[in-house]
């Protein structure tokens, strides 16, 4: 990728569409603080917006720019901050109780974590298996349960923190009332696909 100058445009409508986000995405990531950019397009890129919202809430600014044909759009997108800002992403009470499963999982890119938000119902299990090769944080939000290792059981409640290290035998059980908890650990790094040379 060339460096980017400021204000400089990034014409995106003879980019193949899976490429486009990623390109912008890296665009962005090269600005520094007060530093931007023009996107041109053929359409208004509604979706690219919710995107930056979810992923960079607050870090930047979104202008639309006058443009003399209308089959084309012109943003300006500025970077208003160094760094992505915190902010909240979910209120865990407010999660429908009659879910099962993942009913919340960090979707923000990029990122380093993998967070999900675990349901199992009363009496429900995860089958005993080897972790991943990650060191897991489990923190119970709601009910209780057991979590078994390996000729172990350990009883959990909600406000219970729970470690689980890398490669460490597990199989998790709700209790009566079900069990909900929070899984937290680094991000698994993405496939790497190399074709045989």
């Amino acid at each position: 990728m060339t460096e980017l100058t400021d204000g400089e445009e990034v014409d995106v409508r003879a980019v193949p569409k899976p490429e486009r986000h990623p390109m912008i995405f890296a665009r962005f990531a090269a600005l520094a603080t007060g530093e931007s950019f023009v996107l041109v397009n053929s359409h208004d890129p509604k979706h690219l917006r919710d995107e930056f919202d979810r992923d960079h809430s607050g870090a930047f600014e979104w202008t639309y720019l006058p443009s003399d044909d209308k089959r084309v759009w012109r943003i300006r997108i500025t970077r208003r901050t160094e760094a992505d800002r915190p902010r909240v992403l979910a209120d865990t009470a407010t999660l429908s109780a009659d879910a099962r499963g993942a009913v919340w999982r960090l979707d923000t890119t990029p990122r380093h974590l993998d967070a999900n938000v675990i349901r199992l119902g009363p009496d429900e299990r995860i089958d005993a298996h080897v972790g991943p090769d990650l060191d897991v944080l489990l923190h119970v939000l709601d009910g209780t349960g057991r979590i078994r290792t390996g000729d172990e059981d350990v009883p959990v409640r909600a406000g219970a923190l729970v470690w689980l290290p890398r490669h460490s035998q597990r199989a998790i059980g709700a209790g009566p009332h079900g069990l909900t908890y929070l899984s937290v650990h680094p991000r698994r790094p993405g496939l790497n696909i190399v074709t045989p040379g």
